[in-house]
């Protein structure tokens, strides 16, 4: 009878167990509407096995305050209103967009340069397949400017509370539970750990999208600068603080990888078929085909047989104000400095249709067909 009411009990713990969901927060640079960014923070919110506790904005790709209601509205358009949103970082530690405009008169231009102001490289399909194209300048804006919202403004208004003690505060009421997952620049999350000394400790663990190692494509914002990326290269010393922190695992989604991920028409057509809410966003708001860098960072934490290759090496940030300023730097066991590098997880391949098949599962969940 005891051994009856024993397994009894178990049989009913496995599925409260299996139940449990993983926690995360989302630091993002939230342009919009629809896009990359907004994409993958869909990815997260669409997941039945996530609970995410909070999104924090951060200016990159776009500024700040945008960011901020692109990143609302959806949240109103796509049915997740009762996820808080706060505001974090406007400008990067040190780097500035002045200082950004002086260099490259020495140093040569960046293709992208995000909230400052030109056209992302992005991918068209052609007869000849899918293209890189850098769109002409686009204007830029004060970091305080709202330009016309195509989607309409949001209702919903961010959290009173500033981004890096929100994520503090996460992280301290769920300890060892909180996976980082930080797809813009890494100025929120360096803020945090600098406050915190315990903040990375207590986590699961970062994913982020960045860094570059040897990307193999003609793109013009790679071809010739293999080590350049934007996240980490539009916060140098934040990512440098970043990858130094203790964290217990660093996973960092690649150019490398990224490039071989691109969002095609035939998936858009797919999402497109579907009621969902989610769906109806991305069918208005997300027409251009484009690698899903942040799309992708977020699936391979939900599922990490997605990538089918990583490399281990240490990492950190070339902060030298040269040329190569905010490259990435990587180094084997044997090669490293005798500083306080540390070993992070470099994704460089995937299973591209297992990949794009789980995103459009998740885009098209809530809705039929």
């Amino acid at each position: 009878m005891r051994t009856a009411k024993l397994l009894l009990l178990l049989a009913l713990a496995v599925p409260l167990c299996s139940a449990q969901k993983r926690l995360v927060l989302i630091d993002q640079d939230g342009s919009g509407p629809g896009g990359s960014n907004q994409m993958a923070m869909l990815a997260l919110l669409q997941s039945p096995q996530v609970q995410v506790l909070g999104i924090t904005m951060v200016t990159g790709n776009a500024w700040r305050d945008e960011e901020t209601l692109h990143t609302l509205r959806m949240l109103e358009l796509t049915g997740h209103a009762d996820i808080p949103v706060a505001k974090g970082a406007v400008f990067p530690l040190v780097r500035t967009q002045l200082e950004t405009q002086l260099a490259s008169a020495l140093n040569g231009k960046v293709t992208w340069l995000g909230a400052w102001g030109e056209g992302p490289t992005m991918l068209v399909e052609t007869a000849k397949g899918v293209t890189p194209v850098t769109p002409d300048k686009l204007p830029s804006h004060g970091p305080y400017v709202i330009p016309p919202m195509p989607e309409g403004p949001p209702t919903l208004k961010p959290i009173d509370e500033d981004a890096v003690h929100f994520l503090i505060r996460q992280v301290h009421a769920h300890p060892h539970e909180v996976t980082i997952y930080a797809a813009g620049p890494m100025t929120n999350i360096a803020l945090a750990i600098s406050i915190d000394p315990d903040f990375a400790a207590l986590t699961q663990g970062i994913v982020m999208m960045g860094g570059s190692l040897n990307p193999q494509t003609d793109d013009p914002e790679f071809a010739t600068s293999p080590r350049h990326e934007f996240n980490f290269w539009f916060d140098p010393e934040a990512a440098h603080i970043v990858l130094r922190a203790a964290w217990p695992r660093i996973s960092v989604t690649t150019v490398d990888v990224s490039i071989k991920a691109p969002f095609t028409k035939k998936m858009l057509d797919e999402i497109s078929q579907s009621a969902s809410p989610t769906a109806r966003y991305i069918a208005a708001w997300s027409q251009d085909r484009y690698y899903m860098w942040d799309e992708l960072a977020a699936c391979a934490w939900l599922d990490p047989t997605l990538i089918t290759k990583d490399e281990q090496v240490y990492m950190d940030i070339d902060l030298s104000r040269g040329p190569t300023y905010g490259d990435t730097l990587t180094w084997t066991e044997k090669l490293k400095p005798a500083t306080d590098v540390r070993l992070v997880h470099a994704q460089t391949d995937l299973d591209l249709r297992r990949f794009q098949r789980m995103f459009v599962d998740l885009m098209t969940r809530g809705g039929t067909q």
